[in-house]
């Protein structure tokens, strides 16, 4: 373990930025080059065709079997034009992470002669084995089948590995039985909910819409460090963080990195980054260095959301294969190192008509801020209604270490709307006594048509929020930097949908009763705005005062996964997913169980990982230089000296050692009999329960005692590589 140390720190200090070379000087130039888009479209498909397709896409129309062969054809043309020779369904099974089988167009004909074949049939649907991926119960190793089914509405693409070039197609997939075992299906589900949802409260402001898009940007963070010191942790490339290891003299208290000059190696690797991230049409814009030392963020225009999650993934999927270029490792997990920031990945929300207009932006003129007001403050009541859904919808063991402290949200869900919008809500709870009859100027009575100034320097942020109103759009703040961002955006969109109906029928009955239809959805954004305000928080989420607030506010604070979890598959998740058909109960139940294997696994990984370090290393290790200090005292007492502090000292910490390895050595071993005791819980919601309540209880008790040893220990061979030497070194 040392050698391999060493040898990394030789490795890191000969490294040299690598070289990289840009298709152009101008990114316009190549953007998209790889990325069978409308220009690709139009140039490889008849007018008919080209406009059969762009029709279906936007209508969301089936694509039938002679429009699928033609752009079968012109996607296989442009792809071996581009050097293509196999095509793959690309789809986000509930690994969390992407999935391809590849097949090549080449294939005998009837004579035998060679040919190169790509029919509709195949660009519309595939089978790949649903067995082997998480299917919660679902499916039986026996009961194999599954299928991917083409999305038109996010465009083919071709990636390059190791030389060799593939057509990728973003599909669904689904079981034979027709459930959902991925992230996209339900996605698009959600995705049209809260489309109709949307245009039928936008008809009560202007009848010209007809459609509305769910717009997404996908803030990125993640560490990056060097491949060989990356390689001498064990705990790094086993559970993506470093499970021991003593904080450094230095950390990020000097706040020195974040906006800093970029490393020279580290520009190389986001240059080259960026060249292929926009090749394949992903349109980022902005780099930096984030507050934690090694830790970066890159981020997007926005765009449609189910294009936004595609090029989320991919482009997590492309950090991780040019840095190997660059002799990094890209780490994604959510706190890969201790005592500085974790990383998350902010998701930017917001709707937009197909008049142009951003829902979530005050107008120039009262009735356009009316509008705004009621998409506002009916996300802010759907955000309180189902606070706990969405604490679920951005749970896992690795965002759980990141949760509550340096720049993450804490796990209690709030909303933070900014002073002025405060004032706006506040001033039209009081109004809720004014009286208002069908004569009365409402906008002008309740100060609606003032709300542009109000606005004017609405643009502060609070990054202890999870869910924050930034201007324009709400920042999910609180989804995991390594996490699918469907999961979350699935529940946002159902929820905020689900409150837009039912704001839809509120006005209507009002109206119906002969209220003004200004006057009706004042009333019913009033009773949103007292009901919803327990939800609305401004200070600081980290601390104590906060929780012991929330807590009055009967707000929830679930600060582990498997609690968390539960409030998927309870009685008022399960009637919404379910009425609005995103779920049926087979599936949602599914989730909830393939959700807890995953922490379960992970801890469990984690677990190993530290019983492993701590026996085969860390104690032989202390255990050497223990037997050191003891040969030192005996050779002192030999030669006649008398015991003197340097001695007292000695021996007090040859006992120290004695203790510090007395509690790793048995906790090590209860640990792992717990662990067994745990396996064999049929149930996976108890074993869960048992990993978060008692498997976990022994990882600090651990993790405290190695860290006094590695205080203890002055010693080359301390198996661990020093946690500054992984920060610091590039």
């Amino acid at each position: 373990m040392a050698i391999l140390r060493f040898k990394a720190l030789e490795l890191v200090n000969q490294r040299a930025p690598v070289e990289v070379k840009l298709p152009s000087d101008k990114i316009s130039d190549y953007y998209g080059s790889n990325v069978f888009g409308l220009e690709a479209m139009r140039s490889t498909l008849s007018g008919d065709y080209f406009k059969r397709l762009q029709y279906a896409i936007k209508t969301g129309t089936k694509v039938d079997r002679n429009l699928a062969d033609a752009v079968a054809g012109a996607m296989k043309t442009w792809a071996m034009a581009h050097g293509a020779t196999h095509y793959t369904h690309w789809f986000q099974p509930l690994t969390g992470e992407t999935a391809e089988k590849h097949d090549s167009f080449f294939d005998l004909g009837s004579d035998g002669r060679a040919l190169e074949i790509f029919k509709g049939s195949a660009l519309v649907q595939q089978e790949p084995d649903a067995s082997s991926f998480p299917n919660g119960g679902i499916r039986n190793t026996f009961e194999a089948r599954g299928y991917t089914a083409w999305d038109p509405t996010s465009p083919a693409f071709i990636i390059e590995n190791a030389g060799a070039k593939t057509l990728c197609i973003p599909t669904i997939f689904v079981s034979y039985t027709g459930e959902a075992l991925d992230y996209k299906a339900p996605l698009l589900k959600s995705l049209d909910l809260v489309e109709k949802a949307a245009v039928e409260v936008c008809q009560f402001f202007d009848k010209d819409v007809t459609k509305v898009t769910t717009t997404l940007g996908i803030e990125q963070e993640y560490f990056l460090v060097d491949r060989a010191l990356y390689d001498a942790r064990p705990d790094l490339v086993m559970a993506g963080r470093t499970v021991f290891g003593h904080e450094p003299a230095k950390g990020q208290q000097l706040e020195d990195h974040y906006f800093g000059a970029i490393p020279s190696r580290v520009h190389a690797f986001m240059i080259d980054f960026e060249a292929e991230s926009h090749k394949l049409g992903i349109p980022l814009r902005t780099r930096h260095n984030e507050v934690a030392p090694n830790q970066f963020e890159c981020a997007p225009t926005f765009e449609e959301a189910n294009l936004a999650v595609d090029h989320n993934q991919l482009l997590m999927d492309i950090l991780d294969r040019v840095a190997e270029k660059h002799h990094f490792k890209v780490l994604l997990h959510e706190k890969p190192f201790k005592g500085v920031n974790g990383s998350g990945k902010h998701n930017n929300w917001a709707l937009s008509t197909n008049t142009g207009v951003n829902l979530y932006a005050p107008g120039r003129r009262p009735k356009e801020n009316l509008q705004f007001l009621t998409f506002f403050i009916t996300t802010v009541k759907a955000v309180h209604r189902y606070a706990d859904l969405l604490r679920a919808s951005i749970a896992s063991a690795s965002n759980d270490h990141r949760l509550g402290a340096n720049e993450a949200p804490p796990a209690i869900m709030s909303v933070f709307v900014g002073k002025k919008l405060t004032e706006v809500l506040d001033e039209l709870e009081r109004t809720a006594k004014l009286p208002l009859d069908k004569g009365d100027n409402v906008y002008l009575k309740l100060g609606i048509d003032k709300i542009p100034e109000i606005l004017l320097d609405n643009t502060d942020r609070n990054r202890t929020s999870p869910f924050a109103f930034t201007g324009n759009k709400f920042e999910f703040r609180a989804v995991g930097s390594s996490a699918n961002s469907s999961n979350a955006m699935i529940t946002l969109n159902t929820i905020v949908a689900d409150q837009l109906l039912d704001f839809k029928n509120s006005v209507e009955e009002l109206m119906a009763q002969g209220k003004k239809k200004e006057v009706a959805i004042i009333d019913v954004l009033r009773e949103y705005v007292i009901s919803s305000k327990a939800v609305r928080f401004e200070g600081n989420g980290y601390s104590k005062e906060w929780e012991e607030e929330a807590e009055r506010r009967g707000l929830s604070n679930i600060r582990k996964t498997p609690q968390a979890l539960d409030k998927l598959v309870d009685e008022a998740a399960s009637e919404l997913f379910i009425r609005h058909n995103i779920f049926n109960s087979r599936e949602l139940h599914a989730r909830h169980d393939i959700l807890l294997e995953d922490y379960i696994k992970r801890v469990q990984i984690e677990a190993r990982v530290i019983g492993d370090l701590a026996t085969n290393h860390i104690i032989p290790t202390a255990t050497a230089y223990q037997t050191k200090l003891v040969e030192n005292i005996k050779g002192l007492r030999e030669i006649g000296l008398e015991d003197d502090e340097y001695t007292k000292t000695t021996l007090d910490t040859i006992k120290a050692i004695s203790r510090h390895l007395t509690v790793i050595k048995t906790n090590v071993t209860a640990m792992i009999e717990k662990r067994k005791v745990a396996n064999k819980i049929e149930d996976t919601r108890e074993r869960a329960i048992m990993y978060t309540d008692e498997v976990l209880t022994f990882f600090d008790i651990i993790r405290r005692s190695v860290d006094k040893l590695e205080l203890i220990v002055d010693d080359e061979q301390w198996p661990l590589v020093k946690y500054r030497e992984m920060m610091f070194r590039h």
